[in-house]
């Protein structure tokens, strides 16, 4: 019987694999990071591949996600402490865009871009698992870092991290 079950799953599951097309896709470290286009809280349009050059932070987020509402004080220190460093920080919200403007009201002192990824197309080309997510793009717009759930980004190891990709 052990040897029946080997010897289906060493002739379906290729098969799976193949009719499926490869199975899933994965965004891994060194992958070009995919290009996008989102209209930021204030109607301005930012896209990825404009933004060669500068280091970009990525970080996707929701209104009602406790350890995204937890990191945003220290992303908007990160994002103030390297503000004209060619470093930009983009906060991707992930899917409520109609409680932004409440939140954003009752949060003083946001001032990085937020874009609206409500209907997670971005958010799909980065095959997100959770929230927070946080993805660093280096200025050849190559996925160096990817980071699940929150993080203290103000903290001196990530100011550094940040510098080492501005720096390069």
């Amino acid at each position: 019987m052990k040897k029946l079950i080997l010897l289906i799953t060493v002739i379906c599951v290729p098969w799976l694999i193949s009719a499926c097309g490869q199975g899933p896709a994965i965004l891994k470290i060194g992958d070009p990071a995919p290009d996008f286009s989102l209209v930021d809280r204030q109607g301005k349009t930012w896209t990825l591949s404009e933004l060669k050059g500068q280091v970009v932070f990525i970080n996707f987020w929701a209104t009602w996600c406790p350890p995204c509402q937890k990191e945003l004080p220290s992303m908007q220190k990160l994002h103030t402490a390297l503000l004209g460093e060619n470093f930009i920080m983009l906060a991707l919200l992930n899917k409520d865009k109609p409680v932004l403007a409440d939140f954003v009201a009752n949060q003083k002192g946001l001032t990085m871009p937020i874009l609206d990824d409500s209907q997670n197309i971005v958010g799909s080309k980065y095959f997100l698992t959770g929230l927070p997510e946080t993805y660093i793009v280096d200025k050849q717009g190559i996925l160096r870092e990817k980071f699940l759930g929150p993080a203290e980004w103000d903290a001196p190891e990530y100011v550094a991290l940040m510098r080492k990709y501005i720096n390069q």
